[in-house]
């Protein structure tokens, strides 16, 4: 049984970075997808803390980019390619919600995180999600999009509450 959650992980961060691109060349580009990734990291490893939840989820599927297509706007877009289409299926809708949370808001990234300490996922090392806990002016400047909570306020309002109960009440009660 499948149990690695990177194929949703880059989806979900790919998402995102398309969704809310970074502000300049390709090092603003790397930086923005160093934070959307670790973003998304931290909000999957919360939502599918255990192997079951993860196999569960890539047994049956994260659900697709639809919805948040239609929370940010895009879904007018026009129709995907095929290609395009396979790698969206992968996309967590509620893992890009509460990764989005985390991007605008330190203190609440900064509660995630401290979260997993213990968990399956984690190695004990929170120093892996410096440029999302800790980003410095240069990774502000490359993710000015995508840590503006008012522009990330459409995805993240999608399950904000749920992060927040993840977050007051553990990840006991798996996915």
């Amino acid at each position: 049984m499948l149990t690695d959650l990177s194929h949703l992980i880059a989806a979900t961060a790919r998402w995102l970075t398309g969704a809310y691109p970074a502000s300049g060349g390709a090092l603003a580009t790397a930086r923005c997808e160093a934070q959307a990734r670790q973003a998304v990291t931290v909000a999957a490893w919360l939502r599918y803390p255990t192997e079951i939840d993860a196999a569960l989820v890539t047994m049956a599927g994260p659900g697709g980019a639809v919805r948040l297509d239609w929370a940010t706007g895009a879904d007018g877009a026009g129709e995907p390619t095929a290609a395009e289409w396979a790698w969206r299926t992968w996309v967590d809708e509620v893992v890009a919600s509460w990764a989005a949370g985390l991007l605008a808001d330190p203190a609440l990234a900064g509660r995630a995180v401290g979260a997993l300490a213990g968990s399956e996922h984690s190695t004990g090392r929170p120093e892996e999600f410096r440029r999302l806990l800790a980003p410095d002016e240069g990774d502000r400047g490359a993710a000015a999009l995508l840590r503006h909570p008012d522009l990330l306020a459409p995805v993240t309002a999608l399950h904000h509450a749920e992060l927040l109960d993840r977050l007051t009440t553990g990840p006991a009660l798996a996915a």
